[in-house]
């Protein structure tokens, strides 16, 4: 079943194209990770798959339903590279924010925010305010939050981009730990070659502005992975199939006519 089909979108700033004729499916379950040049569109099409954006041509399926409905029904969460927390409200009840909109009762919440903060190994931080936390678990508390109502879909836009390698590589772990426990499809971006394959199902490679997907690559790296998943010498070739893909898109780029305008799409 897919969870995410995308069919034929294109999307235009003004007389800059920063997608152009973009399919790609994904199944129940995947991780799939974007990866491509700054100002190919990536965060511009995980966007567009969230209903933040809208495209200029072709059509996004969510859930079996158009991308809007998937919103309003709450089909997906999404975490963004800044964690996005109140300060003013405590660990716990930023993660039960989008149930208290949802009008879930206060005992269901508490058990929901309770069984979050397990997943994401902050049990005991309910009652801590964002900025008495460091990035990493900021951002643990930003994906308990998206998790919390159970969505088919989680988008995550460069989630750990901020953060220190050594912290990065153990929240890499954590989102696999996460993703296997929830069951949930993730969508997620990236700049890291690396990361991108340590983490992904598949990865979708894409040219420089206007972004296109030039490549679809299957990492077939065996789960659950750990450690030492980064030093087998597959890992190895995998990344180096990735790299060769975006400098193949890269190439072919050159080719095409520079714009008159220019608008970050990242």
């Amino acid at each position: 079943m897919s969870v995410v089909r995308i069919e034929g979108v294109s999307k235009r700033f003004g007389n800059v194209t920063a997608l152009e004729d973009i399919d790609v499916s994904i199944a129940e379950g995947e991780f799939v990770s974007l990866i491509g040049p700054s100002g190919c569109g990536k965060s511009t099409l995980l966007r567009i798959i969230g209903d933040l954006i809208q495209p200029t041509d072709g059509n996004v399926v969510v859930n079996g339903k158009p991308a809007r409905k998937a919103r309003i029904d709450r089909d997906y969460g999404i975490v963004f590279q800044d964690p996005v927390l109140y300060d003013w409200r405590t660990v716990a009840k930023n993660v039960a924010l989008p149930l208290e909109m949802a009008r879930w009762s206060r005992q269901k919440r508490a058990a929901r925010v309770r069984e979050m903060l397990e997943l994401v190994e902050l049990t005991g931080f309910e009652d801590h305010r964002p900025w008495q936390l460091s990035g990493g678990m900021q951002q643990r508390v930003s994906i308990a939050r998206a998790l919390s109502f159970d969505p088919a879909l989680l988008l995550m836009d460069e989630p750990f981009g901020a953060l220190d390698e050594m912290t990065r590589e153990r929240l890499n772990m954590e989102v696999l730990r996460i993703w296997e426990q929830s069951g949930s499809t993730i969508v997620f971006v990236t700049h890291s070659i690396a990361e991108a394959v340590f983490l992904s199902t598949r990865v979708v490679v894409m040219s420089a502005r206007p972004g296109r997907i030039t490549s679809v690559i299957p990492i077939d790296l065996p789960q659950p992975r750990t450690a030492s998943t980064r030093e087998e010498p597959r890992f190895f070739e995998l990344v180096t199939q990735v790299r060769e893909a975006l400098h193949l898109g890269s190439d072919l780029d050159r080719t095409a006519p520079a714009p008159e305008t220019q608008e970050a799409t990242a």
